[in-house]
């Protein structure tokens, strides 16, 4: 171990403890990112901790990457510099739960299925439903920015996050919105923080407003032989009195990852809708949607009631978890149109992939955001000039339908060569100055963030 190594194992024993230190280099194996290892991870457990932890990053000029189940953690860049990973796992409580004004506070280490299984004692849920769900963490979520099928409904979790307390990178303990639906105690600069991949601060405490848990639900899917037959049902149904909590379009190759039994099993495309409501009104959405199902070209229609839980109909927030899991050099692109310029979008990606010989596998959700999974056979100098020739194709296509499009995951090696976040925008000025405000020590992540911030 280098005397640099020595000097931060022993001050994060003397903040944390010895027994909350990690420098095993097997250890540390689980909290690397593209390649990078940090020589120490501490597990802190207290908003305390973490402002020591900050100040000592500043006055050694250490970088920090924050950290907890660590299932977002190959999103984005690799860190130009990663000396400790401040572990929030041992953060992991419900602070305060009020049901009867429906908020919750949480610290952020927590796992989303136990704030489900807390919530659900009270009939009520958070519509976080993403992948990696059975090990997925309140800060990393919010952190990564990741979306869930039942924003057709609820929204993201802007929506939904009515404060979120965090240190800066100058050890700073900060608050920013409160616990109550209704706050005018200032700036949202809470919301900055989601997506943010923890580059402007370390999330010590989240505050949601939480939502009742229908009494009945059913879900409802029609198959299609074709995508431009499927995203016509996401049209028609748009345009109806119907209000979908989820409304995703599965490819056939998505569904046979997702292994799914009632989604398509052949050639087919599927559109998987979820509907609360009274067993009257939930007979009527699932005769409405039958007719617009049969009127653009449905090959098979199915339906079935779902346990009050709300996560999406066989799964489909799992498709990058399954995509991942299919191909060693699995690129997952994320591109965001309007939903008018959807079907556009899909061809147009296929297209590419489909030029470069490479599988491929899609969902896209009902407001427009499309998950397109390319999925090389092999992981080598062939298959990255391969994506890369596709990719730049797409991102070209959806720049010109007035869309955004990132590579939230991709082999760690390729990331140099792959535009991960998408082409430059115009907006990366006011991002840095933000930058400096909260971290104006760059000690959070250093480049993992678009434009190098």
């Amino acid at each position: 171990m280098s005397s640099a190594s020595t000097l931060i194992s022993t001050r994060a024993a003397e903040i944390a403890g010895a027994r909350n230190v990690i420098v095993d280099p097997a250890a540390l194996d689980a909290y690397a990112i593209g390649g990078m290892i940090p020589s120490t991870a501490i597990r802190a457990e207290s908003v305390e901790q973490i402002a020591e932890i900050m100040k000592f990053a500043v006055a050694e000029k250490l970088a920090i990457v924050v950290c907890a189940a660590r299932t977002k953690l190959d999103i984005g860049a690799p860190p130009r510099q990663y000396d400790l990973a401040l572990d929030l796992t041992r953060l992991d409580r419900v602070v305060a739960y009020d049901p009867g004004d429906m908020t919750l506070s949480v610290e952020p280490g927590i796992p989303l299925h136990r704030i489900q299984s807390a919530l659900t004692e009270h009939r009520q849920f958070l519509p976080l439903v993403v992948p990696f769900m059975d090990r997925a963490t309140a800060a990393g979520t919010i952190a990564s920015g990741i979306d869930s099928p039942l924003r057709q409904f609820y929204g993201t979790a802007r929506d939904y996050v009515l404060g979120i307390e965090f240190v800066t990178g100058d050890g700073a303990a900060v608050k920013s919105g409160g616990r109550v639906v209704k706050n005018v105690s200032g700036y949202d600069i809470h919301k900055l923080m989601i997506g943010a991949l923890g580059t402007l601060g370390v999330l010590t405490r989240i505050n949601f407003r939480t939502f009742p848990l229908p009494a009945a639900t059913r879900a409802i899917v029609a198959t299609f032989g074709d995508a431009a037959r499927a995203v016509a049902l996401r049209h028609a149904l748009a345009g109806s009195p119907l209000r979908p909590l989820v409304l995703e379009i599965v490819s056939p190759r998505a569904a046979e990852l997702l292994g799914g039994k009632s989604l398509a099993s052949n050639d087919d495309w599927s559109v998987v809708a979820s509907f609360a409501g009274t067993p009257t009104a939930l007979e009527r959405c699932e005769r409405d949607v039958r007719k617009m199902a049969e009127q653009n070209g449905a090959a098979a229609f199915t339906s079935s009631d779902d346990e009050p839980s709300l996560a999406a109909p066989d799964r489909t927030s799992e498709f990058p978890a399954a995509a991942l899991a299919s191909s060693a050099a699995a690129t997952i692109l994320k591109l965001s149109v309007l939903p008018t310029k959807m079907q556009a979008m899909l061809d147009a990606a296929a297209k590419a992939v489909d030029a470069a010989q490479m599988q491929w596998a899609a969902t896209a959700r009902g407001v427009g955001t499309i998950y397109f999974a390319l999925l090389p056979s092999e992981r080598n100098e062939d298959a990255l000039a391969r994506v890369s020739r596709a990719t730049n194709e797409i991102f070209g296509r959806c720049a010109a339908l007035d869309g955004n499009a990132t590579i939230p995951w991709c082999p760690a090696e390729w990331k140099s060569a792959l535009p991960i976040w998408g082409p430059e925008r115009s907006d990366l000025g006011p991002m840095r100055a933000l930058k400096k405000v909260f971290d104006p020590h760059g000690v959070f992540s250093p480049g993992r963030f678009m434009g190098g911030i």
